[in-house]
């Protein structure tokens, strides 16, 4: 009987690694055909957060859900150049959204304004939270994630997903 249980427990392991595996592939893929890869880009654990300005470019009501810690609001929405004037040109910058492809259209237009080192965080604030990276809103740390919409919810693995400032889920 032992063997049996052991033999159903393992079999229920494997398959829900196999699960994973493809949900990791599946964002993976959905990722590399959304995003054009005109911006570099650089994964959560190569972020050292002392030496790097990180751009937010979603909504506001997304930035305060949670975000990157000292992260600057730029809204991808009413974005321009002129409000990053104090932002030295040659700064290691690093733009991210929900998982990339608002913050590779503002990288763009930084590379075009003469920015020389910048950087789109590959797959965005889902990345930084599977990561185990930390996020804050105004009280502090966050396990609250917003996820634009309840589609994009899906590929959000860790924390809690919020959209419409409403809790959806709670993976954590």
């Amino acid at each position: 009987m032992k063997k049996a249980i052991y033999t159903l427990l393992f079999l229920i392991s494997v398959t829900l690694n196999g699960q994973q595996k493809t949900d990791t592939q599946g964002f993976k893929h959905m990722l590399n055909a959304l995003l054009s890869h005109t911006v570099k880009t650089v994964l959560p654990e190569d972020c050292n957060t002392t030496d790097i300005v990180f751009l937010d470019t979603r909504a506001q009501e997304e930035y305060k859900i949670s975000h990157i810690n000292n992260a600057i609001w730029c809204d991808y929405n009413s974005f321009k150049i002129k409000h990053l004037k104090n932002i030295d040109k040659n700064a290691k910058i690093v733009v991210y959204c929900t998982v990339g492809y608002r913050s590779e259209k503002i990288g763009e237009k930084l590379q075009r304004a003469g920015f020389t080192n910048v950087s789109n965080l590959y797959g965005g604030i889902f990345a930084w939270a599977t990561a185990g990276k930390t996020l804050y809103n105004a009280n502090g740390k966050t396990n609250n994630i917003h996820t634009y919409n309840k589609d994009w919810a899906k590929w959000l693995t860790t924390g809690n997903a919020v959209y419409n400032s409403k809790k959806t889920n709670s993976n954590n």
